[in-house]
């Protein structure tokens, strides 16, 4: 079962974290001695939580942005991700390369009033069409129910009988 940190520790350890990020490393022993030569910390019991609570900081850091910590870094990478605006967008580039689709998706384009678009192109399938009738699908879910409720003469109960309980007298 883990430590309880109390407030105290995890404010002084985000303070450090904000003041001195880039003197800071993922190793316990480095942020130890750091934070005993900056730091007016009363008890080394006290310091030596700050510095692991500090280092644990670090690790999360390291991973992404951090919940109660403002660096400057973070900021910086927040905003540039923001401003960042692709030369061709994603739709646009799909566009110019071409929309595949296969004959039967052309077919219902087509029957639409708008029209087909130009960038729109048909895929032949080759010899990987086969012609599939429509209702076999049907029969054979009619089969597996057949299946599952026994014999396909047989009539299901749609009741349960209920054994008689024996009353308790008290």
């Amino acid at each position: 079962m883990g430590k309880v940190r109390t407030k105290t520790i995890k404010r002084a350890a985000r303070q450090i974290v904000e003041r001195f990020y880039s003197q800071l490393t993922k190793d316990f022993y480095l942020n130890k001695r750091f934070i005993n030569e900056f730091g007016t910390i009363p008890t080394q019991r006290l310091r030596n939580k700050i510095a692991g609570y500090t280092t644990h900081l670090m690790k999360r850091i390291s991973l992404g942005p951090v919940r109660g910590i403002s660096l400057k870094l973070q900021e910086e990478e927040r905003e540039k991700k923001m401003d960042y605006v692709p030369e061709i967008s994603v739709v646009d580039q799909a566009v110019q390369n071409g929309i595949e689709v296969d004959e039967t998706t052309l077919a219902m384009i087509s029957k639409l009033t708008c029209g087909v678009p130009t960038s729109v192109k048909c895929k032949s399938l080759g010899n990987l069409t086969t012609a599939i009738p429509v209702n076999a699908g049907a029969q054979s879910r009619n089969q597996a129910g057949a299946r599952r409720s026994g014999a396909a003469g047989q009539q299901r109960r749609t009741t349960r009988e209920a054994p008689a309980r024996p009353r308790v007298q008290a």
